[in-house]
């Protein structure tokens, strides 16, 4: 017969039979195919690569067998049957490849996708058959949609609990992106809130969220806490999404910020509009005089939002925003009546879903290792507009917040603030006068709290609350919040406040309590202190001994005047960034050497904002990171700076190269 390359393919569904040969004499590494009219030989190059084929061979002939018997079931015990047959080949079979356990998957969804007129006990018969496959294998995506489907119906189905519940946890420990899967993502969600249908309802899906951090303290599974969240965020959205798709014919931002009430060209019939790329405001859509006194219902099958208009809606806005630039979102809820006086109701489904699922954030923030990573993940505020105009979610979302603002670790508190400059965070949200502050600003102070605790003790943030929150500040230190009290001392100590009526007012407030009273005296003394230091006079070079210490510093500068001193070597001694607190007070000082001590980023910015006469730096072999560094590209006097052996990048030196003139 003839031999060497085959000219013409034989289709898989020719082969009748496949066979090794194997008698004596036969040709080395050959595999026998019989088609109709003869038989074919197959010779490999070694018995390895011969295995291989006979193995691929019988695994084609039998799911092309499958595939014919399966796309005309008959009788469903037959069918049954035949899959659990499927499934039991796909188990044993010695090849090494995904498409072996993923081929029946797809065989046996083709089938559920064609036939819709399957019992209950067929759709659980036919789940439990492929549950082995679902080891290790994620479901394809018309599976994904039987499984979301049978969640629905039957979510007190032992199925859901013995079958569902492996599969749901391989994939949130091995999903790496659910955009590219977004049917993986509807099932575990779906999966969750069979979970809260049951009788113990949270609890269950309490449990599940502990099976999958794990017993320790540190979840080994870096992927199932990003998975969480987005599922989280998808459900979420899911509630108001029917209503959000409803409209998208509002003001621009810009119209309302400049309390656009005037007609114009655009229809008047819907008064709010969605923007995808960012969380903001909620608009509002004014048109006649007349139409501002009376009450504006929009109405859809999952939401009712109702928006009174009234005849303050055209106050003048107040935040530093050029007239160019829309505003953000925060600071829009903040300012608008409108925005203030609107209720969201959501179905009876909805808002089971929305309990659901902010119910899990609350979960999520109460591990202490998964905190950075959730605090990370929800600062850009990754929320619809409606859901922050919605009371219900901002005051359980308020626990989330709260947690964060009571962590200690600045990568978890410090994305209270917002994720970058021009944006507000969820510390504009939910302070006094946000459309989230739902208290008399005890979470503010809290936040307030922790942030001046940390690297934030720094004129640009005194500046923006002077600004932006003076009014709860002093309301709260009148009732005698400590940290409002020290924030308003900070306040005068630094000359944020220049109006001199609002300086005596404070002062006003702080003489009001005992605490105040007590830190404005030593206010007074401190600035008593600051003009005997600034006085002119004393040297202008100084050196302070190796291993002196912060208290050192601050003993030796509170004996005399320092009002002459340029020079300061602080070189191998043992201050840290709390000294910048005392270094900001020398007015003359031009030179500064912080060589082998322990001066880090909070100090940088402090000096950053205060020693605007410097001029030469070291900080060769501090911990100083390009957070800090970056600072100093505010220092306009700045012509030296040393920052051999620290972790700078060579990013942040390329910047800084711009505002310095000399770096080592």
């Amino acid at each position: 017969g003839p031999t060497g390359y085959m000219e013409n393919s034989i289709s898989y569904s020719a082969i009748e039979d496949v066979q090794l040969l194997s008698w004596e004499n036969a040709p080395k590494y050959c595999l026998q195919l019989t088609i109709p009219g003869g038989t074919v030989l197959l010779q490999a190059a070694n018995s390895y690569l011969r295995d291989q084929w006979f193995h691929s061979l019988q695994w084609k002939k039998k799911i092309y067998k499958y595939k014919k018997v399966l796309s005309n079931p008959s009788r469903w015990e037959v069918v049954l049957k035949e899959i659990r047959t499927l499934v039991d080949m796909a188990l044993t079979s010695p090849l090494q490849d995904d498409s072996i356990h993923q081929a029946p998957l797809e065989i046996v969804s083709k089938l559920l996708s064609e036939n819709n007129n399957l019992t209950t006990q067929d759709h659980e018969s036919i789940i439990v058959a492929i549950a082995p496959l679902l080891e290790n294998n994620h479901p394809p995506p018309d599976l994904c949609e039987f499984f979301c489907k049978h969640c629905r119906e039957r979510p007190r189905s032992m199925v859901v609990i013995e079958v569902f519940t492996p599969v749901v946890q391989r994939i949130l420990k091995h999903n790496m992106d659910f955009g590219k899967c977004p049917r993986l993502r509807l099932f575990t969600q779906e999966y969750i809130l069979s979970l809260n249908e049951l009788n113990a309802g949270m609890e269950v899906v309490k449990k599940f969220i502990h099976s999958m951090h794990g017993p320790t303290g540190q979840c080994p599974h870096p992927r199932v806490l990003p998975n969480l969240v987005a599922v989280c965020l998808a459900a979420i959205y899911s509630c108001y999404e029917e209503f959000i798709n409803s409209r998208d014919n509002s003001p621009s931002l810009k119209e309302i910020r400049n309390g656009c009430q005037q007609q114009c060209d655009r229809k008047p019939n819907l008064p709010l509009r969605l923007l995808h790329t960012s969380p903001d405001l909620v608009s509002q859509e004014a048109t006649l005089t007349e139409s501002r006194l009376k009450p504006v219902i929009v109405t859809s099958n999952e939401i009712h939002v109702e928006v009174e208009r009234n005849n303050t809606a055209n106050q003048k806005m107040t935040a530093g925003v050029g007239n160019d630039s829309e505003p953000n979102l925060i600071d829009c809820l903040m300012v608008s009546p409108t925005c203030s006086t609107m209720s969201i109701e959501l179905s009876a489904q909805a808002d089971r879903i929305l309990g659901c699922y902010v119910e899990i954030l609350k979960m999520l923030s109460d591990y202490d290792d998964w905190r950075p990573a959730l605090a990370s993940l929800l600062q850009p505020i990754p929320f619809p507009k409606e859901a922050l105009a919605h009371e219900k979610f901002t005051k359980e979302l308020k626990y989330v917040i709260q947690r964060f603002a009571e962590d200690p670790r600045q990568e978890v508190h410090s994305c209270l603030l917002s994720v970058r400059a021009g944006k507000d965070g969820w510390f504009q949200l939910y302070s006094p006068g946000g459309v989230a502050c739902d208290d008399d600003g005890e979470l503010f102070a809290s936040m307030v709290h922790i942030l001046m605790g940390s690297c934030y003790k720094t004129k640009k943030f005194l500046l923006s609350l002077a600004e932006n929150k003076l009014g709860p500040c002093m309301l709260l230190a009148l009732r005698g919040n400590q940290t409002m009290v020290e924030i308003l001392c900070l306040m005068l100590e630094y000359n944020i406040i220049d109006n001199n009526d609002t300086q005596l007012q404070i002062i006003s407030t702080l003489e009001s309590t005992d605490v105040g009273k007590r830190m404005y005296e030593q206010l007074c003394e401190r600035q008593r202190e600051l003009k005997e230091l600034q006085r002119k006079g004393g040297p202008t070079r100084l050196t302070l001994p190796s291993k002196s210490t912060d208290a050192d510093l601050a003993r030796l500068l509170s004996s005399g005047s320092f009002g002459n001193l340029e020079n300061l070597s602080l070189a191998f001694t043992n201050v840290t960034s709390a000294c910048a607190e005392h270094l900001i007070k020398l007015p003359s000082l031009k030179q500064l050497n912080l060589w082998s001590t322990q001066f880090g980023d909070a100090g940088l910015r402090l000096l950053s904002e205060h020693l605007t006469m410097l001029q030469v730096l070291n900080l060769c072999e501090t911990p100083v990171t390009d957070a800090g560094l970056l600072a100093l590209s505010s220092m306009k006097s700045l012509c030296s700076l040393n920052m051999n052996s620290t972790k700078l990048s060579a990013d942040t030196y390329e910047d800084l190269k711009v505002f310095v003139n000399y770096i080592l």
